[in-house]
């Protein structure tokens, strides 16, 4: 059975740092696309960094590049997002995705944790 939990979320100050993870059992990292997505009040869900190891690929949104940094211990089936300079405008919900578009595809999601970030 497939399951992500997200962890590390909460209440931070502007300019301060926040590391959450993503656990991922049921999944291969090597052969997945591990995606971090936020989703901010009133605003729609956005890709945040796509991970896709069979392609050596990480990809950040111009919003987040050179803040945020994607790390992997497939040790222990975690994906971890280390978030610095938080802005205001990073709070949101946080959503850790396992997607796969080729051989058995699948598209799996985590629960999110909160992150809020204080001015």
């Amino acid at each position: 059975q497939v399951q992500l939990v997200e962890s590390g979320g909460g209440l931070v100050q502007a300019g301060g740092s926040l590391r959450i993870s993503c656990v991922a059992n049921g999944i291969s990292f090597s052969t997945s696309s591990m995606r971090w997505y936020r989703q901010g009040p009133g605003k729609e869900r956005e890709m945040v960094v796509e991970f896709v190891p069979i392609r050596n690929y990480v990809d950040y949104s111009q919003s987040v590049k050179g803040r945020f940094t994607l790390s992997v211990d497939e040790s222990k089936n975690t994906v971890y997002l280390q978030m610095n300079s938080l802005q205001a405008q990073d709070t949101g919900v946080y959503f850790c995705n396992a997607y796969r578009n080729w051989g058995t595809p699948y598209d799996y999601w985590g629960q999110g944790t909160q992150v809020t970030v204080s001015s």
